[in-house]
Order: structure tokens, then sequence, then C-alpha cells
């Protein structure tokens, strides 16, 4: 294995300026969070540093395949959303260039000299939580707390924008020792696993050949990292619409075709699925709403399900059977339905030979503790997509765990972020960035 090109890049060596912003960044995002396809303001802040650094970027529409696009909320929802970012000061060009919901932004850093394609992805979006109001709670504390009612960073995507853009900075002042291209995409809507659909099927990872997706990890030993993380379940997020007919419940009962029945039948029926032999399997009714009033036959009934399983084969069989459930539910009390999947997630098993180059960048940073190769958060991930389509052009891509000994776990109230891990990734990332080009042509030459 070579060495990566730049031993010196560290964490003692990001300015302590730096190190100040990412902090900054950090808690302006936690600060302003967004969820899903809503993410304005924090786009908008990110394409503007972007732009101040001198890389290119590509937003809005153009990022993205709009058929790709899934679980993207209603017109009204995304119309007060682009309202309250500028108000909390986005830029309106910007945020009117985003139309609707076409969040995220592509950073893209030419050298002018030959060399391979390095792509960085970092995720964006906060999650649906209202966020915990208490003096021990230290974004509360110490005043950058989320001001957005219901969306929370409770999963460290503030984390990741601010590591990604300190990526950018460091890379920004080292151009003239990089080759090739270096991409970083900061990705919306992940939870959910909403956003990396699109941005793949607009063809922006088909010239990839490194591929890096990073996730802060609590929790864990501070500092341990994993170098690919591969416990990922595929998901598949799907909402069921139950359509009948309403009726006075004691007058005439028998006219009504009641859409709370079919639904609670569906439930049971999809959480009595058998589950799989050759893995993992899971599926979840997380949300039952329906009805009018106690004296009225229910005439819509809505479930908001997800399946999952270790392999994408595991989870087309929980949806298989998913879609024979509702159906026979919807049929056994006489109403109609309709299934839209809002969310999609694959298996994706990281590239076995860019491991050891990634554990060789991040061993040399300070404050990296150990350095394993495989396990996971134990959920699921759309960067699966992009890792998946990055192989099979012939690229390598891997997803990278970075612990921190935090109390609260992720999707929680309580969730922080250990900011120190923020320099930490920006140095490692840094090094596989220079040392990219001199890796891929030892494994030619092997």
């Amino acid at each position: 294995m070579t060495e990566p090109s730049a031993p010196r890049i560290t964490t003692e060596t990001i300015p302590a300026d730096l190190r100040a912003r990412l902090v900054a960044w950090r808690r302006d995002f936690h600060r302003h969070a967004e969820t899903a396809w809503t993410e304005f303001r924090t786009t908008a802040a990110i394409v503007t540093e972007l732009k101040r650094l001198g890389w290119s970027t590509v937003m809005g529409p153009e990022l993205h395949d709009a058929g790709a696009r899934l679980g993207v909320p209603a017109v009204e929802v995304l119309s007060h959303a682009r309202a309250r970012a500028i108000e909390q000061g986005a830029d309106p060009g910007l945020v009117e260039a985003m139309g609707e919901g076409f969040t995220g932004v592509l950073g893209i850093l030419e050298t002018g000299r030959p060399g391979p394609v390095v792509c960085f992805r970092f995720d964006i979006d906060a999650n649906d939580l209202v966020e915990l109001r208490d003096a021990s709670h230290r974004p509360f504390a110490e005043g950058f707390a989320s001001v957005n009612d219901g969306a929370m960073h409770g999963c460290g995507h503030d984390g990741h924008a601010a590591m990604g853009l300190g990526l950018a900075t460091v890379l920004a002042d080292l151009r003239d020792s990089l080759t090739g291209t270096v991409k970083i995409i900061f990705q919306p809507a992940e939870e959910g696993v909403r956003g990396a659909h699109s941005i793949v099927a607009a063809g922006w990872f088909d010239d990839v050949d490194v591929f890096v997706a990073t996730h802060l990890k609590s929790d864990d030993d501070r500092g341990s990292i994993l170098t690919g993380a591969d416990g990922y379940l595929a998901s598949t997020k799907f909402d069921v619409a139950f359509s009948g007919v309403g009726a006075h419940a004691g007058g005439d009962p028998e006219k009504g075709r009641n859409a709370l029945l079919a639904a609670a039948s569906a439930s049971l029926a999809l959480h009595a699925i058998p589950r799989h032999s050759e893995g993992a399997s899971r599926v979840n009714v997380g949300v039952l709403s329906a009805g009018e009033g106690r004296n009225v036959v229910p005439r819509a009934a809505v479930i908001k399900v997800e399946t999952r399983g270790e392999t994408s084969a595991i989870d087309e069989y929980m949806v298989a059977r998913a879609m024979d459930a509702v159906a026979g539910a919807a049929r056994m009390y006489g109403v109609d339905h309709e299934v839209t999947v809002v969310g999609r997630a694959d298996q994706a098993t990281p590239s076995p030979q860019l491991q050891p180059f990634i554990g060789e960048c991040f061993a040399g940073v300070e404050g990296v503790t150990e350095i394993g190769v495989s396990g996971g958060l134990g959920g699921s991930e759309d960067a699966t997509a992009m890792m998946n389509r990055v192989i099979e052009r012939g690229g390598l891509a891997t997803y990278v765990q970075i612990g921190m000994d935090t109390s609260w776990g992720h999707h929680t109230e309580r969730f922080d972020v250990d900011e120190d891990m923020l320099a930490l990734g920006a140095a490692a990332e840094t090094r596989i960035a220079l040392g990219a080009a001199e890796f891929l042509a030892g494994l030619e030459r092997r």
C-alpha cells in the first residue's frame, strides 16, 4: 500500500480560524434545521460559501432527475419553507433557483490536470423532531437549539454539512497539490432515504472513480473509524391511502365502506408477514390515520409503512408480500387503495480494495483511536444508491463512520455532536483527495 501523498494534513495543521468556522457552521445549521426537500436556507448557505472558495456549483433542477425524486412534500409545505428560509437570511435568488424543493448542491473543483474523479458525500437534512428545551441539553443551553418547529438535527447532518465545507476550504487552499477533479455532494432528503436517487439518475456519479460517504456515529468510542460500514438494510418506505364510502354509523351503516377497518386489517396482516430465512427482515406500520367522527363510517384512511431486508432481494420479498396484504384488506372491506413509494434504499457492499487506503488516511490524523473495517448503524442509507452506481461504472466506493463518545443516540431530542470530530473528518478526507491518484496508480501496477 502506498502512503497517502499528504501526511502533513492532520487536525493539528487545520488553522484555528477554520476550526472555529467548522463549529460556527455546524451550530448555524443546527439552529436553522430544515427537513427533507425543504433545505433551502442550508443549501443557499453552502452554495454561497462554495462559490466564495472558487468551487463550481450545480444546484436546483439541474442537480436532479425530477421524475426520480421520492417523498417530496406538498406545494404549500415547500412554499412555507422557502419563505422561512428567506426570512432567516437565505439569498432570495438562490432560494428561487431551487424551485419546488430541488435542494442540495454539488461542488466541483477542477484542477486542469489529469487524474481521477474523487467524490465525497455529506447529507444536510434534519429530522422530524422537537428538540429538548432544557439546560441539560447543550444546544439549548448555549443558544443554538432549532428555531424551526418540528425540525431538529438529531442525526448529525449539521456536522456533516460543516465537515463538507471544511473539506472544501482545505482543498481550495491545496488546489495546486491536487490532480483530476474533486466533487462534494451536499445531499438533501437522506432521512426517509429519499434524496440520493434523483441525483444518481441525473448522471452525476457516472464518472466517479473513488466515492466516500461519511457519517458521525453516536454512542461509540471517540475517534473510532469504520472504513467500510456495511450494516445498512435495504428498505422501502410507502404510504397506502384507502378510499371507502362514508355513512351514518347508526342510521345506515350498510351503505358505508369502512376505510379505517381496511387500514387496521392491513396493519395486522403486514406485521404477520413471515420473516425470511436467508437474512434479517423487518416491517413496521408507523402511522395509521383515519376517521372524522364517532358516528361516521370512516371513508378515508392512511397508513405509513416501511419494510427492510438484509439484502435488496429480501426487501423485495417483504414489499411483494406487503402489497398482497394491503390489496387483500382493501378487497375485504370493499374499498379502493393507492400505494405511493416515498423512499427507497438498496443494499451496498463497500469496495474491499479501497478500505486499506481509507484506513491509512485516517491513521495519520490526530484523534483517531482505532480503525475497523466493517459494521454499521443498523438502519438504512440511500448513499448506497451512489455507491452502487460508482461500482457499476468501474469505480470504488465505501461508507466511512466516525465514532463520537456522546450520551444520546441518533434520532432523539437530546442528540448532539462532538464538534472535535469535524476537524478530524475534514483532515482525513483531505488526505483521501490528495492521495487518491497515487493509490489508484498503485492498484493498476499490481
